[in-house]
């Protein structure tokens, strides 16, 4: 949000709240959706072409893809919009235009450069719309070249740095706790179970020996 347009009254401060805790969500799921299923033919399936097809290394292969998928974006989504702003709008030079660019696309927003406010500007309705849908895919394409940046094999292994290290004797005590009270469940269970045979089976009438005796006597 850049914050040019708020809400004022106390109706439309509430409204923007709960449309906020719903739709921001629900923005993410879409965006996280789309790039789940970009990335397949745009970055797995290229690398493991030319990993397969031509034999080449899996990791420079995947070194190269990024940088070139980096710098398509680079170019398609901030180079080549800042030109046009710069043309489009006439209070910005191509610095300023680059700046709104970045600051749009990091989701910063900070709302000091916005374009399509000028009261002169024609075709205003058409002009939102065009930057709508220039954002939308902006982030799409940022978030792919993350996600691809992400997948590299050195990155993972940069990342390892920070995970926290489990003590392996922490580990082990866990494990023996985890079997004896697997072992002292099961043999709770199977003494129940051997008590409710003893409940179910059928109770015999046994008979003394001096009845047995006197009925042989008689």
């Amino acid at each position: 949000g850049y914050g040019h347009t708020v809400p004022l009254s106390d109706g439309g401060k509430a409204f923007c709240i709960i449309y906020s805790v719903i739709g921001i969500p629900f923005t993410l799921l879409f965006l996280t959706a789309v790039v789940q299923r970009i990335i397949v033919y745009v970055t797995r399936r290229p690398v493991l072409y030319f990993h397969i097809r031509w034999g080449f290394s899996k990791q420079i292969v995947a070194i190269i893809h990024a940088m070139v998928l980096g710098f398509i974006t680079v170019s398609c989504f901030f180079l080549i919009p800042a030109a046009i702003f710069s043309v489009l709008e006439d209070d910005w030079n191509f610095l300023e235009s680059f700046y709104f660019c970045f600051i749009s696309l990091s989701t910063i927003g900070l709302g000091d450069y916005v374009p399509g406010e000028g009261y002169n500007q024609k075709f205003r309705e058409l002009y939102k719309m065009g930057i709508t849908c220039y954002l939308l895919m902006g982030l799409i394409a940022m978030l792919v070249v993350l996600e691809t940046f992400c997948e590299l094999h050195e990155l993972k292994k940069f990342r390892k740095l920070f995970y926290v290290k489990k003590d392996k004797e922490e580990d082990q005590v866990h494990i023996m706790e985890h079997d004896q009270l697997s072992f002292s469940s099961i043999s709770d269970q199977a003494a129940s179970m051997k008590d409710d045979q003893k409940a179910n089976e059928p109770f015999v009438n046994s008979q003394s020996p001096t009845s047995n005796d006197s009925s042989l006597n008689n």
